[in-house]
C-alpha cells in the first residue's frame, strides 16, 4: 500500500510508521525537518499546512492518507474534498476533548461540545475542542465515506508525559531540579485516561482497510482512569525512585488563577471534566485489544526519559508564577537570555503579568 502520512512525528505517529514499516507499505511522512529515509519509509522535507507543498502531494492517490496536522475549522474546509479525492481511506485526527461532561462513561455517541454548548464566548471561538466538532461535521457532510474519525485522548510516550494542563517542561523540569510542583486542586480531583503512545498506533493498524471504521468516529483510549491527584503521586514516586529525591507538591485551592495564564477552555471545558471511556465499539471493529496499565506504562516512559532528559521551551512567566506561589526563586543562571531574565523578574515580583 501506498501511505501518506502528515505530519507523523509525534506520540502516535512514530510508533505507527514503525508499525506500517514491518509491511511491504511505501510510506511517505512529511516533516518540516531533515530526516533521514529508512528502507521504505520516505520522509518529504517541506510544511504540509501550505497550500503549495500541499497540493504537490495531492498530485497523486494512495491507499491510505493519516492526517495529523491540527487545522482551523476553515482550513480543513478548504482541503477536505481534495484528501478524499485522493485516497480510499482518510484518518481524520479528531480529539475526545470535543465530548462534553458525562456522567457515565463516554461513548462514540456522547455529546459534543458542538453539539450541546450554549456559551456565546465559547462559540463564537475556533478552540480545539469545539473546532475538532466542527470539523467531524465537514467530514460527515461529504456524503462520502472513505474516511474515519479517530479521537485520541492524552497519549503520552518517553518525551511526553503530561498532568493535568501541564506538559513536562511545565512539572517535570521543576520537580528534577528540586522546585515545587504547583498544581490545582479541582483538577487534582478529576478523573482521567491517559494512553501509551505505541497501543494507539496498533490499534490504528488493525482499522485500515476495516470496513466497519468507513464512516464512522472511534475513540482509542484505554478504559483505565485514575484522578489525576494519583497520577501526581505517582511521577513523584517514580522521580523518588530514580533519583533518591521525592518532588514538593503544593495544591493550590482551585485552578481559577491558573485560568488567567493558560487556555481557559481547556481547562473549563475538559480538565475539569471526568475522562471515563467506554471502548465497546473500538472493540467490535478489532477484536479485544489490551492496553498498557496507565502506572506500568507511565513508570517505563517516566524512567526513560528521566535517563535521557531532552527539553523544549520553558516559559520563564509561568515559571515566575509558581515560584511565587511556592515561595522559591529560579536562579538566573538557569535563565539564557537577558530580556528572559528581566521578564522572569517582573512577573515573579508582581505575581502575575500580562
Amino acid at each position: 500500500m501506498d501511505i501518506l502520512i502528515l505530519g507523523g512525528t509525534g506520540a502516535m505517529g512514530v510508533p505507527l510508521i514503525g508499525i506500517l514499516s514491518q509491511d511491504n507499505n511505501n510510506i511517505y511522512v512529511t516533516s518540516r525537518s531533515h530526516r533521514e529515509n529508512k528502507r521504505n519509509v520516505e520522509y518529504l522535507c517541506g510544511n504540509a499546512k501550505t497550500d503549495e507543498f500541499f497540493l504537490s502531494l495531492m498530485e497523486r492517490d494512495y491507499d491510505v492518507i493519516f492526517d495529523f496536522l491540527v487545522y482551523t475549522t476553515e482550513e480543513l474546509e478548504r482541503r477536505l474534498n481534495v484528501i478524499l479525492e485522493h485516497t480510499k481511506q482518510y484518518f481524520f485526527f479528531s480529539s475526545s476533548r470535543c465530548y462534553a461532561d458525562s456522567m457515565k462513561p463516554i461513548t462514540e455517541d456522547a455529546d459534543r461540545l458542538v453539539d450541546v454548548c450554549y456559551n456565546p464566548v465559547y462559540l463564537a471561538l475556533d478552540e480545539y475542542g469545539m473546532a475538532k466538532g466542527r470539523e467531524e461535521n465537514l467530514l460527515r457532510a461529504t456524503n462520502k465515506k472513505n474516511w474515519t474519525i479517530i479521537r485520541p485522548y492524552i497519549t503520552y510516550n518517553d518525551y511526553r508525559l503530561q498532568l493535568g494542563v501541564y506538559e513536562k517542561e511545565n512539572w517535570l523540569k521543576r520537580a528534577l531540579e528540586g522546585r515545587t510542583i504547583v498544581f490545582p486542586k479541582d483538577i487534582a480531583e478529576r478523573r482521567t485516561s491517559l494512553t501509551y503512545g505505541p497501543d494507539v498506533a496498533a490499534a490504528l493498524a488493525k482499522l485500515i482497510g476495516n470496513e466497519k471504521a468507513l464512516g464512522e468516529a472511534f475513540h482509542i483510549t484505554t478504559t483505565e482512569n485514575h484522578t489525576w491527584g494519583e497520577i501526581l503521586d505517582f511521577y513523584c514516586s517514580v522521580i523518588e525512585k530514580k533519583t533518591g529525591n521525592r518532588p514538593k507538591v503544593l495544591l493550590v485551592e482551585d485552578s481559577e488563577e491558573l485560568q488567567n495564564y493558560w487556555n481557559p477552555w481547556q481547562i473549563k471545558y475538559d480538565r475539569l471534566y471526568n475522562r471515563i471511556f467506554d471502548n465497546s465499539k473500538i472493540e467490535d471493529a478489532i477484536g479485544n485489544f489490551v492496553f498498557k496499565s496507565t502506572f506500568d506504562g507511565l513508570e517505563e516512559s517516566l524512567s526513560n526519559f528521566i535517563d535521557n532528559p531532552k527539553w523544549l521551551n520553558i516559559d520563564w512567566r509561568f515559571e515566575a508564577w509558581c515560584d511565587y506561589k511556592s515561595k522559591e526563586f529560579t536562579p538566573l543562571g538557569e535563565i539564557e537570555g537577558i530580556k528572559t531574565k528581566i521578564n522572569y523578574i517582573k512577573c515573579r515580583a508582581t505575581r502575575w503579568l500580562k
